[in-house]
């Protein structure tokens, strides 16, 4: 049969993406400690296409899919990458995964346990032989109002925040680490399951410790600035506020490696 995609194209013009986008696959995630948790992840896959190239081939990106994507390990996901672009026969090559993360997280007082999940992506590209990989985890926290805390009679508003903190590292850096970076600068961290001492410990930890957006965001920034595995990050921190039908937000972008 005649491979018609490979016929040559007369328009000369570059495609710089094509390929599957939102195609859902059975992932295993190895954790920090050397466990495996199985997830769903959803793939975008492309590669560039030159300009007297009529069509990619489109059923090569799910086959890679089922040999080589069905283990993410953030170390080896420019691996993965590096090999779609070859056997696609391109120059530049790009492979994004979201998934749902859990930890099973320990109550404070109590120590019952229960599972909490987080949103994670990787973005990754392969051009000039070299991979470019960025890790997103979106961590959702609690925060309280310094200002409502200073001028209120009775307590203070507080609200669930998403802290979405994106990096660049070398050596690799693992996405519960990211995770415990976030959570240890918000008012309080956050779980799926508490016990009424538990409860009372975390709303009088978050009363204790007021933070603004602003703070947040430059609390985790400082961390990040004193890590040296960081190479670029951005920290956005957005609360849900309980009083207005609104969100307060707040960003931090650097790349270190232009200081």
């Amino acid at each position: 049969m005649e491979d018609v995609q490979n016929r040559r194209d007369s328009r000369e013009i570059d495609i710089n993406k094509v390929g599957i986008k939102d195609i859902r696959h059975p992932v295993s995630i190895q954790n920090r400690g050397g466990s495996i948790q199985h997830t769903i992840g959803q793939f975008n896959m492309y590669v560039d296409l030159p300009h007297d190239q009529k069509g990619t081939h489109m059923s090569r990106f799910v086959a890679l899919l089922n040999e080589e994507c069905s283990l993410i390990d953030t170390r080896t996901f420019g691996d993965t990458i590096a090999n779609m672009t070859k056997r696609l026969e391109e120059k530049t090559g790009f492979i994004e995964v979201n998934f749902p993360f859990f930890l099973r997280k320990k109550a404070p007082v109590s120590g019952v346990e229960s599972m909490l999940d987080y949103e994670v992506s990787l973005k990754g590209s392969w051009q000039d032989g070299k991979a470019n990989i960025l890790t997103t985890v979106v961590v959702p926290v609690t925060s309280l109002c310094p200002c409502s805390k200073k001028i209120s009679d009775y307590g203070a508003h507080n609200q669930r925040s998403h802290v979405t903190l994106t990096i660049q590292s070398n050596p690799h850096i693992w996405i519960e680490e990211l995770i415990e970076i976030a959570e240890k600068e918000a008012s309080s961290e956050i779980f799926a399951l508490l016990k009424r001492p538990d409860e009372k410990l975390v709303t009088e930890q978050a009363y204790d410790n007021p933070k603004f957006v602003e703070d947040i965001v430059r609390d985790i920034a400082n961390d990040l600035n004193n890590d040296d595995r960081i190479q670029y990050y951005k920290v956005e921190t957005e609360n849900f506020e309980s009083i207005h039908n609104h969100s307060a937000y707040a960003l931090i972008e650097q790349d270190k490696r232009e200081q």
